[in-house]
């Protein structure tokens, strides 16, 4: 099986993806080593650096693990996470991963409020500035609508949710894109969208907790409402 054989995606999603088949089905068992990086850069044609990424996505995914001396070892099915989230399908797919979102979102946003410093809520502030700086020089404002997610992640404090967001990561940049897309084709979305975001970010810089908390989860819910709007309305000819 080679990179080719997996449809769309980067060059590091094509290896990974194959990579953890080969895992699975047992092709690579556990406790056996993978090639090398050079090896595996020439069997998949691609760069080292493509090759080193993929590797990390199955370390995080807790499929690999690299020891000093043996390479990247498979580990044994019990140290593997069984939790992934898969590419996704439809509309279905984004609602799920917004409902997820939705727990983490609203945590974040109410400990961002309560532990953030002034230089974390600064960033904050210009994180949601540049969303609107980018949506009106005509981008689609996907990379600054995470950065801004990622500064409240930050003002949280909580390690562990910085690791799960940037763990769905990936994923996340597609339902942004996805979400994004769907509210630009109505002005009335994009403006609801600069609202909520708003919202959170007074919170935040107000230390209001509980405020923070619920203005995340309206966003949240929001979000999905305008997925289930956008899917029902007539599509272009």
């Amino acid at each position: 099986m080679v990179a080719r054989s997996i449809e769309g995606g980067t060059l590091a999603d094509r290896v990974s993806s194959t990579l953890t088949e080969q895992v699975l089905s047992g092709v690579y068992p556990p406790h056996c080593r993978l090639p090398t990086e050079p090896q595996l850069a020439e069997q998949f044609g691609v760069s080292r650096t493509v090759v080193r990424e993929a590797i990390s996505r199955l370390k995080s995914e807790g499929l690999v693990e690299t020891r000093q001396g043996s390479g990247t070892v498979v580990l044994g099915a019990n140290r593997a996470h069984v939790f992934r989230i898969e590419a996704l399908g439809g509309q279905l797919e984004v609602i799920a991963v917004q409902e997820v979102r939705s727990g983490l979102e609203s945590e974040m946003a109410a400990r961002a409020a309560a532990r953030r410093t002034d230089e974390q809520n600064a960033r904050i502030q210009r994180a949601l500035r540049r969303i609107d700086d980018a949506v009106a020089d005509g981008k689609n404002g996907v990379a600054e609508d995470m950065a801004f997610h990622a500064a409240i992640a930050q003002a949280a404090n909580n390690p562990l949710m910085i690791s799960l967001l940037d763990f769905i990561g990936r994923m996340l940049h597609d339902v942004i894109n996805v979400t994004r897309a769907n509210e630009a084709r109505r002005a009335d979305f994009v403006r609801q969208v600069e609202i909520e975001h708003a919202a959170i970010a007074d919170a935040i810089a107000r230390r209001d907790v509980e405020g923070a908390r619920a203005a995340a989860l309206r966003h949240m819910q929001a979000s999905i409402d305008r997925i289930m709007v956008a899917e029902m309305a007539p599509k272009a000819p």
